[in-house]
């Protein structure tokens, strides 16, 4: 019953947002368009996990083909790399808003921020694409019980009895990189954010420039630090439950969460919301 209130909610909150950006003229900015991208990438990455995890609970038919599996751990490593991605665009995106607002017209024009988003999803298939392609070489001949609730990547490996030198190396060829490199962009657009809107004279200014980047900085820290935690630390000082447990957080809670946090303090969603309601 909770995974399944969590998912209808999820799924309300999201395409709520989707819905107000399509419809009000006044969330019609490069902002709302890049959270709208990332509602459709938490829609994705929620119907991927719950509904399976729900036909496991409700009636016990724990089993999934492997072509299934593969699909899943597709579809869950594309979205990953997106969300990664999209976070990235966003924080760029408030470090023009704030630290360089008289050129921010020009720079995130139209066709740019159509540009951001395609190139993120080319990007975040290419790559899974590859990894993909190596897992489906392996040789799956041993066990088949995934100690997992959803088809992750070390569960996948293990059931392989074929080496898997390969596809972790090249993993980490492809995942370090831009993980460390959309993490460094971030890191380095809110120093500058933060270091410009210390220099703010008004409090007006520096209240309203810092309300309009908390919601995303912690958004980026909850999916970061549930990340950092899972895939960059050694697992053996993991216990598999808190494993479980955190792997919940990045796919299940955050996608509940984000539209809470980016919609609870914004007055423009609210406004948005309010006509929506008298429209209905």
């Amino acid at each position: 019953m909770l995974f399944l209130i969590i998912y209808c909610a999820t799924l309300c909150g999201n395409f709520l947002i989707v819905i107000l950006v399509s419809c009000s003229k006044n969330l019609h900015s490069p902002m709302y368009f890049f959270l709208t991208q990332l509602s459709i990438s938490d829609i994705l990455l929620i119907s991927n996990i719950v509904p399976n995890l729900l036909v496991v609970i409700l009636y016990h038919t724990n089993t999934i083909s492997f072509t299934g599996c593969l699909f899943q751990f597709y579809l869950f490593g594309l979205l990953e790399i997106l969300e990664c991605l999209l976070l990235t665009v966003m924080s760029y995106d408030r470090y023009l808003a704030i630290c360089n607002p008289l050129h921010y017209n020009v720079i995130m024009s139209g066709w740019f921020c159509v540009k951001l988003i395609i190139m993120s999803w080319l990007l975040s298939f290419v790559v899974v694409i590859i990894q993909l392609s190596q897992i489906c070489q392996l040789h799956f001949c041993g066990p088949n019980i995934i100690d997992h609730f959803f088809c992750d990547f070390d569960p996948l490996l293990k059931l392989s009895c074929s080496s898997v030198f390969t596809v972790r190396l090249i993993a980490s060829i492809f995942g370090v990189p831009l993980f460390l490199g959309t993490f460094l962009v971030i890191a380095i657009s809110y120093s500058y954010i933060v270091y410009t809107i210390v220099r703010m004279n008004s409090v007006t200014g520096r209240r309203k420039a810092f309300s309009t980047c908390s919601s995303h900085l912690t958004v980026v820290s909850l999916f970061y630090g549930t990340i950092i935690i899972v895939y960059v630390f050694p697992t053996r000082g993991q216990s598999l439950i808190m494993s479980k447990v955190l792997s919940l957080i990045y796919t299940v809670v955050t996608p509940l969460l984000n539209p809470i946090i980016y919609t609870l303090r914004n007055k423009d969603f609210k406004k948005a919301f309010r006509k929506f309601k008298c429209i209905v």
